[in-house]
């Protein structure tokens, strides 16, 4: 295909404002996939995907409209996977930028819309949910222009789910999108140059290997080609390449300006990384295109299986996630209580969230999941620093000189109405409000804060106090130094490891309080007392007495049948094994989760 017919664009949008359903219309109406086997959301190939109705994982397609060639990624909208965004525009010329008619931008919306400008592509502005009574089109058409400077005619107003106005947005991807253009172009083909591809996503998959995503910037890769990474140095095979319709087509070569896919021998995603760039030995290129970066992932949590029987399937099971999903990082753990586990780290709660529901769902574990938490870094008196992904890996506080813990800047938008209670709300999760700017209707407040503070309950506060309406985005900015202590909590007297946390000494005494009150109502009543305690270093800071007493759930059975009472107990002993055992004390697996559940 010639590089004038082709036309690389993506859909971005916040969560939920109709990215999966306009990209729907599209294929339906240029005919690539026929209408009989078209289903919502076709492009979210995941159960979970399809059941949350959000997008994980990117999807490229390639349609034909009027002799042109477009290649749709259609991107995630939640704040988690903003890294899959990013990689994603760089493998475009263009963006459609859907908003919600009735909702208006958007704190995602907007970061994804700075993205979009740093990476200099032409923005397409479409309002979609036009028909629904909430809509207010004229108020949404104001935002969007103050936004992007752009005037009235050019945001086209559809309606993604009936396909009122798509057609328009198919004619604009063709008039105002640019054709790709080689990095070496000068009015010639770019076949002959030293071959660069852009990784924009990989995957594994069972029977075929490492399947990359890519986006040919310069020269052309072949059927049987010599392949390298030029981040990771890996060598492998292109078994076989090709273009997805949404299934995969294969052809003899992706060339300049086209995307598709590779099929490799390669065994892992951790090989060939996204954003990095694919070289042929026939045509190599020894300068990588700019952008790489490893992506880190800042939230950690320990995972564990209820029966220490099913350790060997946990590992195993979180081997081959992590195949496809090389931000996915993990290590042993091995907890006095919770026996063996896993410590994974994962790039925000909702990625937490999707990994444990996969493993629960395909893999059919029954995990306990500790407390999430952050890193921090330590520096030791003898100047060694140290990384500490959980709170039981704190070395001893004399051997300590500093800790530093990691902030993020974030961007809140809300109505005018909630300003007052949002600024009350970072100011009480340690952070600091740095700006406040008006769109119309809408406030975007701009503040710092401990990622820490942000990881338990700040997104479910920040949807109570505004109705719904408040949405965020963060980044991580940089690693600062505080008075942070370890939060220790002892049950019968003995210190439960896995419940440790790390928090800022000025919040200690109610973070201790707080908890050990919702361990008393998540720990079963025993045959004798016990105290639940909380402590800094040997100085305890906070108690709950939990009275003894033998929970008799067969109470109120009177009368009938003997089997009733049977089919009770066998309740009772079925969620017994969901306990784990701790010296004298059954503590459920919902304890070790307490401090997502703050009031």
């Amino acid at each position: 295909m010639e590089q004038e017919n082709i036309r690389n664009f993506c859909i971005i949008a916040h969560i939920d404002h109709g990215k999966s359903t306009l990209a729907d219309r599209m294929m339906e109406m240029t005919s690539t996939v026929e209408k009989r086997a078209m289903k919502s959301q076709l492009l979210d190939s995941m159960d979970l995907e399809r059941e949350k109705g959000i997008t994980i994982k990117l999807t490229p397609v390639r349609m034909q409209y009027k002799g042109v060639d477009f290649n749709l990624i259609d991107t995630p909208g939640h704040v988690d996977f903003s890294y899959e965004v990013s990689r994603s525009l760089q493998a475009c010329e263009g963006a459609i930028l859907v908003v919600d008619a009735s909702q208006g931008i958007q704190a995602q919306t907007l970061a994804n819309v700075y993205l979009a400008l740093e990476q200099d592509l032409t923005v397409i502005p479409v309002l979609n949910k036009v028909d629904l009574p909430a809509a207010d089109v004229p108020r949404v058409s104001k935002e969007v222009i103050n936004l992007l400077g752009c005037s009235e005619e050019d945001i086209i107003k559809i309606s993604a789910k009936t396909g009122e106005n798509v057609d328009q947005v198919l004619d604009a991807v063709i008039e105002r999108i640019l054709p790709p253009k080689g990095l070496s172009f000068n009015g010639e083909n770019n076949l002959t140059y030293p071959t660069k591809a852009l990784i924009f996503d990989s995957y594994y998959d069972d029977y075929r290997g490492v399947i990359l995503y890519v986006r040919v910037v310069d020269g052309q890769v072949k059927k049987g080609d010599t392949i390298e990474m030029l981040a990771t140095n890996a060598h492998g095979l292109a078994l076989e390449v090709g273009q997805l319709s949404p299934a995969m087509l294969p052809s003899e070569s992706l060339d300049t300006g086209e995307i598709g896919y590779i099929v490799t021998n390669l065994k892992t995603t951790r090989d060939a990384k996204v954003g990095d760039t694919v070289t042929t030995k026939r045509a190599h290129a020894d300068e990588p295109l700019p952008g790489y970066k490893n992506v880190k992932p800042f939230v950690y949590a320990g995972f564990f299986p209820v029966s220490n029987e099913d350790y060997n399937d946990l590992k195993d099971a979180v081997e081959k996630l992590s195949l496809s999903d090389s931000a996915l990082q993990f290590e042993p753990e091995n907890s006095p209580v919770l026996g063996f586990g896993v410590r994974i780290g994962f790039l925000g709660l909702l990625h937490m969230e999707i990994i444990r529901e996969r493993l629960e769902r395909e893999y059919d574990l029954d995990l306990v999941v500790t407390n999430p938490s952050t890193d921090y870094h330590v520096t030791m008196t003898d100047g060694e620093e140290v990384d500490i992904k959980s709170a039981a890996n704190l070395p001893e506080v004399t051997k300590i000189t500093e800790i530093r813990e990691p902030w993020v800047n974030g961007e809140i938008v809300v109505p005018n109405e909630y300003v007052g209670a949002v600024i009350q709300l970072i100011v009480a999760k340690r952070g600091r409000q740095k700006n406040l700017s008006y769109i119309d209707e809408r406030a975007l407040i701009s503040f710092e804060a401990p990622l820490a503070n942000l990881l338990t309950d700040f997104y479910d506060q920040l949807k109570s106090i505004t109705s719904g309406y408040g949405s965020f985005n963060y980044e991580l900015a940089d690693y600062r130094m505080e008075d942070l202590v370890r939060v220790d909590f002892y049950v019968a007297g003995e210190m439960v490891d896995a419940l440790s946390v790390m928090c800022h000494r000025s919040e200690s005494a109610s973070l201790g309080r707080e908890t050990v009150k919702k361990l008393k109502d998540v720990i079963p009543r025993q045959n004798f007392q016990v105290a639940l305690q909380a402590a800094i270093g040997g100085k305890f800071i906070a108690r709950e007495d939990l009275s003894a007493y033998r929970k008799d759930v067969t109470t109120g059975l009177y009368g009938g049948d003997v089997s009733r009472k049977k089919k009770v107990l066998a309740k009772q002993a079925k969620g017994k094994k969901r306990m784990k055992r701790f010296g004298k004390v059954d503590i459920p697996s919902e304890a070790f989760m307490v401090m997502l559940k703050r009031d």
